[in-house]
């Protein structure tokens, strides 16, 4: 993914955005339509700016941290208000996040483990039945 934006450039199309970030121009226009980004329109035509790029990186980074789409709208209403709000907020939503994946993690290890006594049994009876 590459994410350096070109020199000069202040100004994207959304297949610019999409091809950049490898996402489809529908998931742009799905962010668009929860309110996430809302980019300038001349016409039919939607133009992005630095701005919009920039959201769309924060959108994408929450999405790939597994946060709602909830979540990230609330951090961007903070993005132009008060730096330290949204500091706390992220904060605060990164712990709830980790609360949460360490608790699944748990559940995963002891499905592992589970799973792999049952095998185990599984193919002692083989044994013993062969």
């Amino acid at each position: 993914m590459n994410r350096s934006v070109p020199e000069n450039r202040d100004l994207f199309a959304i297949a610019d955005l999409a091809k950049e970030f490898g996402i489809s121009t529908r998931a742009i226009r799905f962010y668009e339509a929860k309110g996430l980004l809302a980019p300038e329109r001349v016409g039919a035509t939607r133009i992005f700016r630095r701005r919009d790029r920039a959201r769309l990186i924060l959108i994408l980074r929450g999405k790939r941290l597994g946060f709602s789409l909830r979540d990230i709208s609330d951090y961007l209403s903070l993005y132009d208000a008060n730096r330290s709000q949204q500091v706390q907020l992220l904060t605060a939503k990164i712990d709830e996040r980790l609360v949460s994946l360490e608790a699944q993690l748990q559940d995963l290890q002891t499905t592992i483990s589970e799973l792999k006594e049952i095998k185990k049994l599984a193919d002692e009876r083989l044994e013993k039945a062969g």
